[in-house]
């Protein structure tokens, strides 16, 4: 049984995109009756320079900009309730991102963090830095990335699964934050020792039917995972491809019409547990629609 999603806690610029991820997060919100938290972090930093062009005091000018920015949070509150009919409490902070990212997620025990995919966002510093992958590891948090505008609850999950440890949990939390759509359970492999096979000069049949017997074994694998998970046969559809885990995760989203990818954070291995696989980092970079980062 999975636990049930409780609060969700959505960071935003105030941009048009950031827009977009508050109201995918209200969607969330609705579909999951769990409490949504709209957070605006403000960065005092460089108002030093305007204080002099302006002549105002570092306490006025601070003042200023948390009463605006706090302002735009409670309009925004305000269109999230009468398009979804959910009560959002906005909370503005001053500070680093993500270091109060961690920390409002820290103290409001949120389940899922919802963030948009550009501007001064999670996901640039995902992509490019190091320090925002170990604060947001203190959280214990899935990020949701989103990148589309919100018309309607997720429909169909590609979950690609390794069926390392990250593997349960990440389909777990697919079901959390899409309790009503389809999942995709996709599993991408190689025949172990392939290329020194053929290096050898195995004949293409013998490999063949290495291929067949990995495929089989990872099917079964595959089904033994949903059943874990406690996911229906009828709402479930097992992927097992040849290839390159990469490729095939963009391709399958296409080719599957799906509108949500969950990846996990790592797989095995110290350097997979300080920073994100490359699978991960790839599927943030390539993807055409949103994606939650499972942990």
């Amino acid at each position: 049984m999975n636990p049930p999603l409780r609060r969700i806690l959505a960071t935003t610029d105030l941009s048009a995109p950031a827009r977009h991820a508050a109201e995918r997060a209200a969607l969330v919100s609705q579909e999951t009756a769990a409490q949504l938290d709209l957070l605006h972090v403000a960065n005092l930093a460089p108002l030093e320079r305007l204080r002099q062009l302006m002549g105002s005091s570092q306490a006025e000018l601070e003042s200023r900009v948390l009463d605006a920015a706090r302002s735009k949070l409670v309009d925004l509150a305000a269109l999230i309730h009468q398009r979804f009919g959910v009560a959002a409490a906005p909370r503005v902070v001053a500070g680093a991102l993500l270091t109060e990212l961690a920390r409002e997620s820290d103290a409001l025990a949120a389940g899922l963090l919802v963030c948009g995919a550009k501007g001064e966002s999670v996901i640039r510093h995902f992509v490019l830095g190091t320090t925002a992958l170990r604060v947001l590891s203190t959280t214990r948090c899935p990020v949701l990335v989103v990148r589309q505008p919100p018309h309607e609850p997720y429909r169909r999950l590609l979950v690609p699964v390794d069926f390392s440890p990250s593997s349960l949990r990440a389909v777990r939390h697919a079901r959390s934050v899409a309790p009503g759509a389809e999942i995709v359970l996709l599993h991408a492999f190689d025949v172990p020792f392939e290329g020194k096979l053929r290096y050898a000069s195995v004949d293409d049949e013998v490999i063949h039917h290495y291929r067949i017997v990995a495929k089989q074994e990872a099917t079964q694998r595959l089904q033994a995972l949903r059943d874990q998970a406690g996911l229906s046969a009828l709402g479930t559809r097992l992927l097992v491809l040849h290839g390159d885990p990469t490729f095939r995760i963009i391709e399958q989203e296409q080719e599957c019409d799906c509108d949500l990818i969950v990846v996990g954070k790592h797989g095995e291995g110290m350097l997979e547990e300080m920073f994100l696989g490359s699978v991960t980092k790839h599927v943030l970079a390539e993807s055409q629609g949103d994606v939650l980062v499972s942990v």
